[in-house]
C-alpha cells in the first residue's frame, strides 16, 4: 500500500510541474490548469489511503468543505475581484501551514523533546504560515476597498517592526535550543507576533506594488508549505511547497525588475503615500489638457491604420473587458490592426490584463509584453489608454525626482494620437500627476471606462 501510494504522489507531483510549465502561455494555460487540478485529486485519494482508514471521514468531509467553497468562488466570484480572491486563497496556506505547526506542537507529548530538524521546521513554518496569512489578509482588504490602498505609515513604525522581529528571532531561538520545552504561553506569543509582523510588513505597502506583494506572500506560502512536509514526513508537501515557493520568489524578482525597483524599495519605501489632487472632469486643473468627445475619437479610430489598446486597472474597475473586445472587433472589420499593450505591474496582481482579456476572448498574439509593443507605439495611428495610469507616465523617463523614476513604461506618448479614458484628473496609485495628459498629441475622454467603449463602439458603427 505505502508503495502505491508513493507512486500516487509521484505522478501527482509530475502533473503540478507539467501544469505550471503550461501556464507560461495564455494559449496553454487551461490544459496546465486542468493537468493541475488531476494532479491534486490524485493526491487527494492517496491521503485517505494513507489515513488507513482511521482519519478518512475526516479527510472527506475538509475536501467537500474546501471544493464546494472552490465551486461557489469560480461561479460567483467577478474577474475583477480576481486579485483579492488570490490574496485570501493564498493567505489560507499560509495559514494552514501554521495550523499544522500548531497541532503538531501540542499534540506532542507533554515534556518531550521534539527532534531537531521538527523544531526547526515547526518554528519556521508557523512564522512563515503566520506572516503570509495576516499579510495576505491586509493585502485582500486593501484590494477590496475595505480598507484604503494607499499605504499607512506613523511615527516610529520601522522600530515597531524591528521588536517585533527581535521578539519572533527570540522565541524562535529559544524553542530551536530546548527542542520545544517552553512555558505554555510562548508558542502561542510566537504566533501572535508573527501574525502582527505580517500586518505591520503589509500595511506601509500601496495599492501600486500590490502585484510584487502578492507574489512574494505566495512564496512565503509556499516556504512554510515545504518546510511543514519536514513536520508530517510528506514528500508530496516538500515539493509542491518548493514549487510554489520558487516560482513565486521568481515571479517577485521578475515583476521588481518591470519596475525597475528593487525589492526593498517596494516592501519599505511606502510608494504612493502622497495623495493626488482631483480637478473636476474637463477643466483641466493643475494641467493643461484637451476634453473631447465619442463622436472625435471614434472617427479617428474608424480610419486609423493600427490601433493599440492600453489596459490598466480602471477598466478592471469598470468591467469593460467584453465592450474593449467589442470595440476591436468593430474596427477589425473596418480592417484596423489591433493590439494590446500589457505592462507587468499593470492591475492588482501578477498577469491581471491578461485573465480579463482573456476572459473576453482576446486573441492571445494581440496581448503584447512591454519589450515588444514599445516598438509599435510610434507607427500607432491611435493609443487608446484604458484607465492606465502609473504605467504610462513618461515623468519615469525624465523627472529624476519622481517616485517612479527608472521604471520602465509603455511608450504611448509616441504613438501619433493618445486617447485616455479616464473618470477624472485623480492621479494613480503612485499619487503623482502625469504629464502624458498635457502633451499635445494627448486627449482626454471623461467618464466611466465601460460607458466610454460603449459610446466608442456605436460611434464607429456609425461612421
Amino acid at each position: 500500500m505505502s508503495v502505491a501510494v508513493d507512486f500516487a504522489d509521484l505522478v501527482a507531483i509530475a502533473l503540478f510541474i507539467y501544469g505550471l510549465h503550461e501556464l507560461n502561455s495564455p494559449a496553454t494555460a487551461r490544459r496546465g490548469n486542468r493537468l493541475a487540478m488531476g494532479g491534486m485529486a490524485i493526491a487527494l485519494v492517496g491521503i485517505i489511503v494513507q489515513t488507513g482508514g482511521t482519519g478518512w471521514p475526516s479527510v472527506v468531509i475538509g475536501i467537500a468543505i474546501g471544493g464546494l467553497v472552490g465551486i461557489y468562488a469560480a461561479l460567483k466570484v467577478k474577474m475583477t475581484a480576481m486579485p483579492q480572491m488570490v490574496a485570501l486563497y493564498n493567505g489560507a496556506g499560509g495559514g494552514a501551514a501554521a495550523l499544522i505547526s500548531t497541532v503538531r506542537y501540542f499534540t506532542a507529548a507533554p515534556g518531550a523533546n521534539i527532534d531537531a530538524i521538527v523544531a526547526v521546521s515547526l518554528v519556521l513554518s508557523a512564522i512563515i504560515g503566520a506572516i503570509s496569512f495576516s499579510g495576505s489578509i491586509i493585502a485582500f482588504l486593501k484590494l477590496q476597498e475595505v480598507m484604503t490602498g494607499r499605504p499607512i505609515t506613523y511615527p516610529g513604525q520601522q522600530i515597531v517592526n524591528g521588536v517585533v522581529l527581535i521578539a519572533i528571532l527570540g522565541l524562535g531561538v529559544w524553542f530551536v535550543a530546548t527542542l520545544g520545552i517552553l512555558p505554555d504561553w510562548a508558542f502561542p506569543l510566537l504566533l501572535l507576533a508573527a501574525l502582527l509582523l505580517g500586518v505591520f510588513f503589509t500595511l506601509p505597502i500601496g495599492g501600486a506594488d500590490m502585484p510584487v506583494v502578492i507574489s512574494l506572500l505566495n512564496s512565503f506560502t509556499g516556504v512554510a508549505v515545504a518546510i511543514t512536509g519536514f513536520e508530517i514526513n510528506s514528500t508530496l508537501l516538500i515539493i509542491c511547497g518548493a514549487l510554489v515557493g520558487a516560482s513565486g520568489t521568481i515571479l517577485t524578482v521578475a515583476m521588481s525588475r518591470a519596475m525597475n525597483r528593487p525589492l526593498t524599495n517596494v516592501l519599505f519605501g511606502a510608494f504612493g503615500s502622497a495623495g493626488g489632487s482631483e480637478p473636476a472632469a474637463g477643466t483641466g486643473g493643475p494641467q493643461q489638457i484637451r476634453a473631447t468627445s465619442a463622436d472625435d475619437v471614434a472617427v479617428m479610430l474608424a480610419y486609423a491604420s493600427k490601433v493599440i489598446f492600453v489596459p490598466g486597472y480602471g477598466m478592471a474597475v469598470a468591467q469593460a473587458q467584453h465592450s474593449v473586445k467589442a470595440l476591436a472587433d468593430q474596427l477589425e472589420k473596418r480592417g484596423v490592426k489591433v493590439l494590446y499593450a500589457i505592462h507587468p505591474v499593470a492591475g492588482r496582481m501578477p498577469g491581471h490584463m491578461n485573465v480579463l482579456l482573456a476572459e473576453a476572448n482576446v486573441p492571445y498574439n494581440q496581448l503584447l509584453d512591454m519589450e515588444d509593443v514599445n516598438s509599435e507605439f510610434p507607427t500607432a495611428d491611435v493609443a487608446l489608454v484604458i484607465g492606465a495610469n502609473d504605467v504610462t507616465n513618461p515623468a519615469a523617463r525624465t523627472v529624476a525626482s519622481s517616485p517612479i523614476y527608472g521604471m520602465p513604461i509603455l511608450d504611448v506618448d509616441k504613438a501619433n494620437n493618445v486617447v485616455v479614458l479616464k473618470r477624472s484628473m485623480r492621479s494613480g496609485f503612485a499619487g503623482i500627476e502625469n504629464p502624458l495628459y498635457e502633451l499635445p498629441n494627448t486627449s482626454m475622454l471623461f467618464g466611466d471606462a465601460k460607458a466610454s467603449v460603449d459610446a466608442l463602439t456605436a460611434a464607429v458603427k456609425a461612421v
